[in-house]
């Protein structure tokens, strides 16, 4: 199901709504019930690990091995 990003015209409160097709539209403002909301252009979102994780981890090995005794990245 896609989820969208709405903002309310009337007290501009941003919400997501999870619709069960492209057509289907929010009701009402979570926030003040108003029925006049606009869809807004969503960004895509993606984790990235930081810190803790191997070079391996974000796709190549600087020691040449992996915790696993190879790398996959390497050629």
């Amino acid at each position: 199901m896609p989820l969208y990003e709405y903002q309310c015209e009337k007290c501009e409160e941003t919400f997501e709504f999870l619709a069960k097709n492209s057509e289907e539209k929010p009701g009402k403002c979570p926030n003040c019930g108003s029925k006049k909301t606009r869809k807004l252009l969503s960004t895509f979102s993606a984790s990235v690990p930081s810190g803790g994780g191997s070079s391996c981890d974000l796709g190549s090995c600087s020691t040449g091995t992996c915790s696993t005794g190879t790398c996959p990245y390497s050629s």
